[in-house]
């Protein structure tokens, strides 16, 4: 179609800033860059550019044009991107994040059987417990637990995760059993990142504020002063599962245990699920069901 003649040759030299690294991310002749855009600015009856022996610069209304072309171009690429992978095996990079406790224990094994699959990709893994901005650091996939807080992103429910309050036989023999919430006031709680632990009482969702002496951001060494008996813990399943199986803790107030959270695949609204991101989120999916 006419309308995009010139637009991918407009782009790349205003992100490039010159016609010559333009041609050469096109491949294509510096001619015939400066030929479209020349084209385009005729078509549009504006210029664009300003020129010089030195240097290439967005007019005022070349800034604007970048604004709604640039993701039509990058679009245009991950939807060839896409149908290309159809028919080939996957290839290229995979940008990942994940929590880093969660994604050292589960996801990381999970994503290196999957490289085992498709020797063609690469895989960049960043863990991190900050929420890092997806587009500005160009991930093409982040797993986030728990409730989610950021509508701008879709959002792929990939399994459940679920919260329990334990503490060590040692501490219990010595502190008793709490039987109700409002007891927790009463015990040595050992509190994380969040101010509050989440229950469920009659229904309804509730919240406490626990209090004690040991306060971490670490959900292992949360764990590990929890086995010592120094107080009550909540951590999620994958936590506490074999320490809880082999009698090291011992679960409390099972009756307000509260509702499974999500274990989410986020991705941004405004990029293309690519097919090697797709079968990536079904693979970890699987996975984790199993």
């Amino acid at each position: 179609m006419k309308e995009w003649q010139g637009i991918s040759e407009f782009v790349a030299v205003a992100e490039q800033h010159s016609f010559t690294e333009a041609a050469r991310q096109l491949d294509c002749s510096v001619a015939q860059v400066s030929r479209n855009v020349a084209a385009l600015e005729q078509r549009l009856g504006l210029k664009l550019l300003f020129r010089s022996t030195r240097s290439v610069t967005l007019t005022k209304e070349g800034e604007l044009y970048l604004q709604h072309c640039r993701h039509l171009v990058h679009s245009l690429g991950e939807a060839n991107q896409a149908v290309t992978e159809l028919s080939s095996s996957p290839r290229g990079r995979l940008r990942i994040t994940a929590p880093v406790y969660y994604g050292e224990h589960r996801i990381a094994p999970l994503l290196h059987q999957f490289l085992l699959q498709y020797p063609e990709l690469e895989l960049q893994f960043q863990l991190s417990n900050q929420r890092l901005d997806l587009i500005q650091g160009s991930f093409d996939l982040a797993i986030r637990l728990g409730q989610l807080e950021d509508s701008s992103l879709m959002a792929r429910r990939l399994a459940d995760r679920r919260l329990f309050l334990v503490a060590a036989p040692s501490y219990l023999a010595e502190h008793g059993r709490p039987q109700q919430l409002a007891d927790l006031n009463q015990h040595q709680c050992l509190p994380g990142t969040l101010d509050h632990w989440r229950f469920q009482e009659q229904g309804k969702a509730v919240t406490v504020r626990p209090r004690g002496r040991v306060q971490c951001n670490s959900g292992l060494a949360l764990l590990d002063a929890a086995q010592r008996g120094l107080g009550l813990v909540q951590l999620p399943d994958y936590y506490v599962q074999q320490p809880l199986a082999q009698g090291d803790l011992v679960e409390l107030l099972t009756d307000y245990r509260p509702q499974a959270e999500g274990i989410w695949a986020l991705y941004p609204k405004n990029r293309h699920l690519t097919a090697k991101v797709q079968l990536v989120i079904d693979y970890i999916q699987q996975q984790l069901s199993d």
